[in-house]
């Protein structure tokens, strides 16, 4: 008999699974997906992933074999941990504190991390801040029997560009596949909203969706405020849409909550913009709609138009999508600093991997495998979660990817546009003008809010407190604060970082 021991997830081709594997349709959601889940694992093994559809991280316990199999999902959109204990027992769960909460689990910190973080601004690879804590990562498995773990890849990203296609044949493509996808994302007795800001992405999924609400937030500063835009991209396709104002004092006031929830720290200062856009949304829906995925998939960064420039010295520095503080400077403000201890160290097996690619996939490979997991899919789920909210993204999907594969790189950028293909395909459902529009990024005003004294307070407490006295030389890192407070807005990145760490021990190392 298999057992579901753990599962969060949703699975997208839920009635062709039913239909093949012999389950009741009619069952509820979680009955039906555990059911597949067992069906599908006693059919397929451990290549049951190659069937399914959608985002899941699970375990299951096959009581004949005395084994225990857990699997995450192609790109890590769904978390999975495990640790083994001194007496050989395996503890294991969907979050790091539902493994801090079972016997034999010892809670010390793995400072190794904070040198990787201070440069990618997130926890990347298979460790984590707890020492012993692993993560399973994107498209790998887990075997436990007899006291020991195996851990096997079953999916790695490729790139085959295919060379016969037009640009409008891709458009053609994503067009009709995203167009396949979509009804699985949602059951027909379920009702979803759709989170919407100024770029294409988001938009093409609420055009495309059956969303009649989408959810955008702004700011009271209009340089950085996109929500007038998603608001008038709400008009155009008819749908309502809710704004959340988001202002200083909210924004510092929820940092400790977000560090929390998060269980690792993440400095990403969009992740504290999306917690609050969760937490409101939530109000009105438990189940919304996001565009994650595009940008790595078909080269939405801007940064991806110099990838031939970078050529073959990517290998040397490219590590992905952030970038904060090179080796000097972290010499410089650690207490403990490791020569060995390099982010590259990351990807160097990635690199292998991928010999002979062309440069711009080969920046995307790198970020579907170390960025999206690391940040933009852990800030999804965990700020969900937190919030009570259910997020699916329909452009996370093995079928967009398989596309973007095939894709040559020169229909994603050129020199003047970037996911080029994409945007041609949004705009048989949108405005040349929005599937058009120049990426704009998820835009935070924190570089003028943390500048000022009513708002960083608990900054500057924490940047002379007796926990940054632990980890960093106390008078280099504020020199780099009072550096930016005096105008060289360049440094706030840093800062954050610094900070959102700090926040995070406290949250875990201090207060609990």
């Amino acid at each position: 008999m298999i057992k579901v021991k753990e599962y969060r997830g949703h699975i997208r081709n839920w009635e062709a699974l039913c239909g093949e594997l012999d389950i009741d349709p009619s069952l509820a959601r979680g009955e039906r997906e555990e059911a597949i889940l067992a069906k599908a694992y006693k059919t397929w093994g451990c290549r049951m992933a190659d069937h399914m559809y959608g985002m899941f991280a699970f375990a299951l316990w096959d009581e004949e074999e005395e084994t225990l199999f857990c699997l995450r999902d192609q790109f890590g959109t769904k978390p999975f941990y495990y640790y083994q204990t001194e007496d050989g027992r395996l503890l294991y769960g969907t979050t790091i504190r539902r493994i801090m909460e079972q016997p034999g689990f010892v809670k010390e910190l793995n400072e190794d991390m904070l040198q990787i973080y201070l440069t990618l601004t997130y926890g990347a690879g298979e460790d984590t801040f707890f020492k012993g804590v692993k993560k399973l990562l994107p498209g790998r498995y887990l075997i436990w029997k007899d006291g020991k773990v195996t851990v096997e890849r079953y999916w790695t990203p490729s790139f085959h560009p295919d060379e016969s296609k037009s640009l409008e044949d891709w458009a053609d493509e994503i067009h009709s596949t995203i167009g396949q996808i979509m009804p699985e994302v949602k059951a027909k007795d379920e009702t979803a909203e759709s989170f919407l800001s100024g770029g294409v992405d988001s938009s093409y999924v609420l055009a495309m969706s059956d969303a009649k609400t989408a959810d955008t937030c702004g700011y009271a500063e209009e340089r950085f405020d996109e929500s007038r835009l998603a608001a008038e991209t709400g008009r155009i396709l008819g749908r309502e849409c809710f704004r959340s104002l988001i202002t200083p004092d909210q924004y510092f006031s929820i940092v400790p909550y977000v560090m929390y929830h998060m269980e690792q720290p993440l400095g990403d200062a969009s992740a504290i913009v999306f917690a609050i856009a969760c937490q409101d949304t939530a109000k009105h829906t438990k189940l919304c709609y996001s565009g994650e995925g595009a940008d790595e998939f078909f080269g939405g960064y801007n940064m991806y138009r110099n990838a031939e420039r970078y050529g073959e010295n990517l290998k040397t520095f490219y590590v992905g999508n952030t970038n904060i503080m090179k080796e000097d400077e972290k010499k410089r403000i650690l207490k403990r600093y490791d020569e060995t201890n390099l982010p590259i160290n990351l990807v160097r097996d990635i690199y292998e991997e991928i010999e002979g690619l062309d440069p711009l996939s080969k920046m995307s490979d790198i970020d579907i495998q170390i960025w999206l997991e690391g940040d933009i899919y852990l800030n999804v789920d965990k700020m969900s979660t937190a919030a009570g909210l259910e997020i699916r993204m329909p452009l996370t999907d093995m079928r967009i990817f398989d596309i973007a594969s095939r894709m040559p790189s020169r229909y994603k950028v050129n020199e003047e546009q970037n996911k080029v293909a994409f945007r041609t395909a949004a705009a048989k459902m949108l405005p040349e003008e929005i599937a058009f529009r120049k990426k704009l990024g998820f835009i935070v005003p924190i570089r003028i809010w943390m500048a000022d004294d009513r708002y960083n307070q608990d900054v500057r407490r924490l940047f002379q407190s007796e926990i940054a006295e632990k980890f960093f030389h106390v008078e280099e890192i504020n020199g780099i604060f009072e550096d930016y407070i005096g105008g060289n807005s360049d440094n706030w990145r840093k800062v954050w970082t610094i900070y959102t760490f700090l926040v995070w021990y406290e949250e875990y190392f201090v207060k609990r």
